[in-house]
């Protein structure tokens, strides 16, 4: 089983910790966050164990679970996409501070114990040392060798990780009271420490510099001291959830089983950089070497950070991989994100508001800031939170570094960047896709990670065409047929194009030829396709012919167009749900209908397709012809099912969510109840194309009508090529066109440039029919030489 766990945090018994750092808190965060494996923090306090003891319960061997009674609460208060198990591991931390040879020693560490009795057993142990009832985490003077050295003797299975390991003032590298290796703080029993914490000040590369640490597995974690900081740092393991399975998974080294971080930027931590806050002195290692490391203002020793300290003991060159390393991710916290977006703190009411909204939209925070594409992320309708999240995975952000105690300010847009995505150049924009990360000494190049091949563009991303490039000419190559369809006078024009015969090329051409002479504005045009990837393409065609307007044309996919329309016009902030989504809420809606526990995934299935297929119909909730099983397309229709489509529609709606077949079935809904709404939109888009016309459905189809009564319309396709017959399109709409726009002008291309023409014959007698006439019209010749048989 595959789970996130943070293995330090603390409790309200801790100095500087918040007031509401409670186990039925830290369980509410849990699930929030996405974390399944939490510590308890602090279980040296005699309150808090006392606390644990009562709220918590044996759960899997050597975890817990919070009691039936108290969970039930919690749970009615978490996001319904949030909700998932979290389980206690019991987890201290203590601070030793003892001299040692001629140095006075301050190191934190982390103590891991299997159950409550060998959890007492070493506090008794500790009280006989010293205080242990002043503090959540302790402070002992004491070796750290020795805590060690008692943990050992009271339990062979508990484990020990150094914590945060280099903190300036408080750990075992710390550059102010630390050591320079592992076995100079633990001597003799050093082979018992096989995990360190690196500490929000550093990630898995800066620790890779550093031999001595090959030996160990490299954790993180949150160090939380209020609920909301859960998941700030956390490790990802794939093992059973067993205390022993996560021992095992580190000392091991088992990259099957332990599968690494999720890291801050380390510059975010407060101790990155070296310098003085009171002073406003920040400077990085090479600054701090000029200047011999005394701070320029007060003439004070400067506090060094961990990326001097790192320095330092580094025996390997910055960039160095070692074997057996696991993998990590950088990641922003989404509070820290909101506050960006909305240039405010990150504890106000308005980025608690829109944090809720992402979480009930999209899930638990770390799936949305690691695991959802942008697409998904943009249906939860927080502005420019994808692009955010887009531009922290490729590193393109900028980080002022923490030092001496202040956390690092991240910078995710410029101005200029957030007036661009946020469209004020234009009706629409795409998403821009992220720049490279400048490379500095302490700033490392992040790498883009691939977007997702099966996703929603709302509008297709543009493509700076280069400077250089020089414009096509526009009728260069055009044969008879395309010229005329590229130059025709028409108001409406219908081109039937079969196979290889050019229609991209004849439909761009149209546009940029519009646009060259004049005869209309770039964004006055707007281009429908059925897929990214068409949009994509025209896009870029449109560019290579007018480089300076052709960004302007709004091409887009049915879907990304009404998207965008409902953001724009009609405030939609419903979340669009992934498959795993949709149907589990089908399946609660079969569920509360049929009053069944356990729903068949065939039958969820078969209604999720008829459902769809209702929508594209237009057909609401509560249509009587619903009911008519004549009328059904699919097999196997039950009575029942358009109850089922009401109680989903209300599910939806009461957990602003949405499919992907709502938004064109809300937009044309919107569009015939808003007639002024509708005509805004018409005299935006005084020019319509729509690629692939045999493909429309209904709902598509009654959309291009509504839109184009006043437009000039072109649109081009092939009824003989008609794929989505399966999700409800028809190509009787291709054929109607010209009864919807009287004196329609019609051409045909007929010169295919991909096929010889013994294909073409073969495949036109596969499709044609016993009209000569009609087969005659459809027939289509070739520009390629070739074979004269095909041999099966």
């Amino acid at each position: 089983m595959k789970y996130i766990a943070d293995l330090h945090i603390h409790s309200k018994y801790s100095r500087a910790t918040a007031k509401n750092l409670d186990l039925e808190h830290i369980y509410h965060s849990a699930q929030v966050k996405g974390i399944t494996l939490v510590g308890t923090g602090d279980f040296t306090h005699p309150a808090w164990i006392q606390e644990i003891e009562a709220k918590l319960e044996p759960a899997e061997p050597g975890l817990f679970a919070l009691k039936d009674e108290v969970a039930k609460q919690i749970d009615a208060d978490v996001p319904f996409l949030c909700k998932g198990a979290v389980r206690f591991i019991l987890q201290a931390e203590i601070s030793n501070i003892y001299k040692k040879g001629t140095r006075v020693r301050k190191n934190h560490n982390l103590i891991y114990l299997p159950d409550l009795d060998t959890a007492k057993k070493f506090n008794a142990c500790l009280d006989a040392i010293g205080n242990i009832k002043s503090d959540g985490r302790p402070i002992l003077g004491l070796d750290a060798r020795n805590l060690l050295e008692i943990m050992l003797e009271t339990s062979d299975q508990g484990f020990f990780v150094p914590a945060h390991i280099w903190t300036p003032w408080f750990s075992m590298f710390g550059s102010r009271s630390g050591f320079d290796t592992i076995e100079e703080c633990f001597g003799d029993l050093s082979s018992h420490i096989f995990a360190c914490e690196t500490g929000l000040s550093s990630d898995p590369p800066m620790n890779w510099r550093v031999k001595d640490l090959d030996r160990v597995r490299l954790i993180s974690n949150s160090d939380a001291h209020s609920p909301g900081y859960l998941g700030r740092n956390a490790s990802v393991f794939d093992t059973d959830l067993a205390f022993g399975a996560v021992r095992r998974a580190l000392e091991t080294h088992d990259l099957n089983a332990y599968k690494g971080t999720l890291d801050m930027y380390p510059h975010q931590g407060k101790y990155h950089y070296d310098g003085h806050r009171k002073c406003g002195v920040c400077l990085n290692p090479d600054q701090t070497a000029a200047l011999g490391g005394i701070c320029p203002e007060c003439g004070k020793p400067l506090t060094l950070g961990v990326l001097y300290r790192v320095r330092e003991l580094a025996d390997r060159p910055e960039g160095f991989t070692p074997e057996n390393r696991h993998p990590h991710s950088y990641l922003v916290p989404l509070a820290d994100i909101l506050a960006q977006i909305f240039e405010v703190g990150p504890n106000t009411k308005k980025v608690k508001t829109h944090y809720d909204k992402a979480v009930n939209a999209l899930g638990p925070e770390l799936a949305i800031l690691t695991q959802l594409s942008p697409e998904i992320i943009e249906g939860a309708g927080v502005p420019l939170l994808a692009q955010a999240i887009q531009k922290i995975r490729a590193g393109d952000i900028h980080i002022d570094p923490g030092y001496d105690g202040e956390y690092g300010t991240v910078n995710i847009f410029t101005r200029e960047e957030k007036e661009r995505i946020q469209g004020e150049k234009s009706l629409f924009t795409g998403p821009l896709p992220p720049k490279k990360a400048k490379k500095t000494a302490h700033e490392p190049l992040r790498h883009k990670k691939p977007q997702s091949k099966d996703v929603i563009l709302p509008l297709s991303e543009k493509k700076e065409t280069p400077a250089s490039v020089s414009p096509k000419h526009i009728l260069d190559g055009l044969n008879p047929e395309q010229e005329r369809a590229v130059k025709s006078e028409s108001r409406a024009v219908v081109i039937q194009a079969g196979p290889g015969t050019g229609k991209t090329r004849t439909l761009t051409a149209r546009i940029a030829w519009l646009l060259r002479e004049n005869r209309a504005a770039p964004e006055n045009i707007l281009a429908l396709t059925f897929t990214n990837k068409a949009a994509g393409e025209l896009t870029g065609r449109i560019e290579s012919f007018m480089p300076k307007e052709g960004h302007l044309v709004t091409a887009a996919t049915f879907h990304g167009f009404c998207l965008n329309t409902l953001k724009r016009y009609a405030d939609f902030k419903r979340g669009l749900m992934e498959d795993d989504l949709r149907f589990e809420v089908l399946g609660l809606a079969v569920k509360a209908v049929t009053g069944e526990n356990k729903v068949p995934k065939k039958t969820v299935s078969k209604i999720d397709a008829w459902i769809s297929l209702q929508k594209q119909q237009l057909k609401v909730p509560g249509d009587e012809s619903l009911h008519d099983a004549e009328d059904s397309v699919l097999e196997d229709f039950h009575p029942v099912w358009p109850e089922v489509y009401k109680t989903y529609d209300r599910l939806l709606q009461e957990r602003s969510l949405a499919d992907f077949e709502d938004l064109i079935f809300i937009c044309f809904r919107l569009f015939s109840k808003d007639v002024a709404l509708l005509e805004q939109v018409r005299q935006q888009y005084t020019y319509i194309f729509v690629d692939e016309y045999q493909d429309l459905n209904l709902g598509q189809y009654m959309l291009v009508k509504l839109l184009a009564q006043n437009s000039h319309i072109f649109v081009i396709g092939d009824p003989d090529q008609s794929i989505y017959g399966f999700r409800g399109s028809d190509s009787r709409f291709f054929n109607r066109f010209e009864h919807d726009f009287l004196g329609c002008e019609q051409i045909r291309l007929r010169r295919n440039y991909r096929s010889t023409q013994t294909i073409l014959d073969a495949s036109f007698q596969v499709i044609s029919t016993g009209d000569d006439k009609d087969n005659q019209r459809r027939k289509i010749y070739a520009s390629l030489d070739g074979t004269q048989k095909i041999l099966i």
